[in-house]
């Protein structure tokens, strides 16, 4: 019996050793397999599927935190107990790594980063300091807001599927649902255990900051219009319809012109332009899309808008659904096209300069 827990400890003080070794290639090691498991997840089975695996990561990552934090209460650990709390922030670093990129990837595709830099940014910053403050993402104080956050984060991705909508009252029931139930967690944490309670106030400033800066990101149009996504976006002469078929008239360039960065738009002074847009959109959410015709005014800096056409985008079709807007009467200089929700929220951004001419330039068509 003896040489029988001789041996046990000696098997957990050599695993030990081993990750206290490891530790700094382990841990970006499993951040990167959760990303690499989302790269695949995304890639390979449909929405569906995926976000009930996601699900399955967030119930596990909270099952987790849920054990760490009773059993760092117990002066006493069985031998499960030790290796439980050994090999659990692995699991975790791969969860947390596979849950919040699965938000980024959803952001970064929803819209721009010009526009949705901030909250791709505290993605991006969640990720990273995962990694590089990895001892602190062990104190249960820092675990809850982290949740509360992915939480956050998922459903408000994942209700617009099942409720086949993007309003408001989607993100703000998300959002509220999270709050309700990270803050009922709380509750009972600090109820039996002396840890949370002593650190209850903390926690929760937390997590109301982290909800007061989401729903403020969101009505600053910051929060891109998950699950929305711009497939194919351009500035053209023409479009020919025939049928299904689609056919944008481009101008011919030679190769100089294709190396120079920024399009330029050469029109007859009178003569229309096309803003072409391919939105991808889920089945059943029908939404509408706006084409924000902006001039760049350069007596003021400044961005004025010249035009707000919109159209229907019905979901369902992989590549998108195609629609585009028309303008005429345009002024020589900088202009750019915002594709935007009713709301404002930037799905992508066109830029492009208009250059007056004697002749109409030849154009190529091409098929989108």
């Amino acid at each position: 019996m003896i040489r029988a827990r001789l041996k046990q400890s000696h098997r957990y003080r050599t695993l030990k050793d081993f990750f206290t070794k490891h530790e700094r290639l382990m841990i970006p090691g499993m951040l990167i397999c959760g990303v690499i498991a989302d790269f695949i997840t995304f890639r390979t089975i449909q929405y569906s599927t995926a976000f009930m695996l996601l699900g399955v990561y967030f119930f596990v990552a909270l099952t987790i935190v849920h054990k760490m934090i009773f059993m760092k209460a117990k002066l006493l650990r069985t031998q499960f107990d030790r290796y439980f709390l050994l090999t659990a922030p692995l699991v975790l670093q791969f969860l947390f790594g596979a849950l919040l990129s699965a938000s980024l990837v959803f952001y970064w595709f929803s819209g721009i980063f010009s526009v949705s830099w901030p909250i791709i940014f505290l993605l991006a910053a969640l990720m990273t300091s995962n990694d590089v403050l990895r001892h602190l993402y062990r104190r249960p104080a820092i675990q809850i807001p982290v949740l509360f956050f992915i939480c956050f984060s998922l459903s408000t991705l994942i209700l617009p599927f099942f409720v086949h909508s993007i309003d408001a009252w989607v993100f703000l029931l998300g959002g509220m649902g999270s709050l309700f139930f990270i803050m009922g967690y709380i509750k009972f944490l600090s109820s039996r255990t002396k840890r949370i309670r002593e650190r209850e106030g903390l926690v929760t400033v937390l997590v109301l900051g982290i909800f007061i800066m989401m729903n403020g990101l969101y009505f600053l149009n910051i929060i891109p219009p998950i699950p929305l996504s711009l497939r194919e976006a351009g500035v053209y002469h023409n479009i020919v319809r025939s049928g299904v078929d689609w056919h944008l008239g481009v101008e011919e360039e030679n190769i100089i012109e294709r190396i120079i960065p920024g399009q330029r738009v050469h029109i007859v002074k009178g003569d229309p332009l096309y803003a072409y847009s391919s939105v991808y959109s889920p089945d059943d959410l029908d939404v509408t899309i706006v084409h924000h015709w902006q001039r760049y005014d350069e007596e003021d800096n400044e961005w004025v808008t010249e035009d707000e056409l919109s159209f229907s985008v019905l979901g369902g079709r992989d590549d998108g659904f195609r629609g585009y807007s028309v303008k005429r009467s345009l002024e020589q200089g900088k202009w750019r096209v915002n594709v935007e929700t009713e709301r404002g929220q930037v799905l992508g951004r066109m830029r492009f300069s208009v250059q007056f001419v004697q002749e109409e330039p030849e154009l190529l068509f091409i098929a989108p």
